[in-house]
C-alpha cells in the first residue's frame, strides 16, 4: 500500500455499526487513541501527555484539512508549538529553590481580560476564517512551488461551520495556554469545547471523533474536579507557608 494512503480518511480500518455504518480510517483511529492518552495524562498532571499530544495534533491536522475545518487545522499548528512549550514549562523550575509550576486559579483581572479577548477573537475569526485560510493555503503552495513542487492552486470549500469552528478554535487556544501555565480554568473551557465538538463532528459525519469528544467531555469534567482540589490544597499550603514565614520574621 502507498505510504500516503495511511493518511487518507478513506483508508478504512474498521466499519463501525453507527447509524448507516461508519468506516473509521487508520489515521482517525490512531489520532483518536493518542488524543485520549494525551488528555487523560494531562488530567493526572503527568508531563508525558505532551508526547502523546504532539502525535495527536500532527495526525489531526491532516484529518481537518480533508474535511474542510480550516480553523481547527490551523489550531493543530498552534497546538504543536504549545505542546513543546508546555513540556518545557512543566519540567522547568520556577525559582532558584527548584519549585515547580503549581495548579492554581486565574485572578479576577486575568480572568476578565481572557474573557474579553476570547469574545473579540471569536467574532473576528467567524468573519475572516475563509479568506484567511484561503490566503494562507495559497501562500504555502506558492512557497513550495518556488522549490519545484509544481503544485496546483488549492480548490478549497468554504468552512462548514464558521461560528462553531471559530469558537472551538479560539477557546482551544485559550485553554491550551492556560493548561501550559497550570490554571484550573483550562478544564472548564475544555468541557465547553468538547460539548460543541460532539455536535460538529457528528454533523460532519466523523463519528469516531464525535465519540472521542464525548469521552473527552467526561475526562475534562474529571480533570476539572481534580485540579480544583489540587489548587485548593496548593493554596492552603501556601497560606501555611506564609504564616510560618511571618512567625520566623516576627
Amino acid at each position: 500500500m502507498d505510504f500516503a494512503a495511511w493518511f487518507d480518511i478513506n483508508n478504512t480500518l474498521v466499519n463501525i455499526p453507527i447509524g448507516d455504518g461508519y468506516a473509521m480510517s487508520w489515521i482517525e483511529a490512531i489520532g483518536t487513541a493518542f488524543g485520549l492518552l494525551c488528555i487523560w495524562y494531562a488530567s493526572q498532571e503527568k508531563t508525558i501527555n505532551y508526547l502523546f499530544g504532539l502525535i495527536n495534533v500532527t495526525l489531526f491536522a491532516v484529518i481537518f484539512f480533508q474535511i474542510q475545518l480550516y480553523g481547527l487545522l490551523l489550531l493543530q499548528l498552534f497546538f504543536f508549538c504549545a505542546n513543546v512549550y508546555g513540556w518545557y514549562a512543566w519540567t522547568r523550575p520556577t525559582s532558584d529553590s527548584g519549585d515547580m509550576l503549581e495548579v492554581r486559579w486565574l485572578n479576577k483581572q486575568k480572568l476578565a481580560f481572557t474573557a474579553a479577548v476570547s469574545v473579540l477573537a471569536i467574532g473576528l475569526m467567524t468573519i475572516y476564517i475563509d479568506p484567511f485560510f484561503f490566503a494562507l493555503a495559497n501562500i504555502a503552495v506558492d512557497g513550495l512551488n518556488m522549490f519545484g513542487a509544481e503544485l496546483a492552486s488549492p480548490a478549497l470549500e468554504p468552512d462548514a461551520f464558521p461560528f462553531w469552528d471559530s469558537t472551538m478554535t479560539v477557546l482551544s487556544v485559550v485553554a491550551q495556554i492556560l493548561m501550559t501555565r497550570k490554571y484550573v480554568e483550562n478544564w472548564i473551557l475544555w468541557v465547553v469545547i468538547n460539548v460543541i465538538s460532539v455536535g460538529v463532528y457528528a454533523a460532519q459525519g466523523v463519528y469516531a471523533l464525535s465519540i472521542e469528544y464525548a469521552i473527552l467531555l467526561f475526562i475534562a469534567a474529571n480533570g476539572t474536579r481534580q485540579w480544583m482540589n489540587t489548587a485548593k490544597s496548593n493554596k492552603a499550603k501556601q497560606s501555611q507557608a506564609d504564616v510560618t514565614a511571618e512567625e520566623v520574621t516576627a
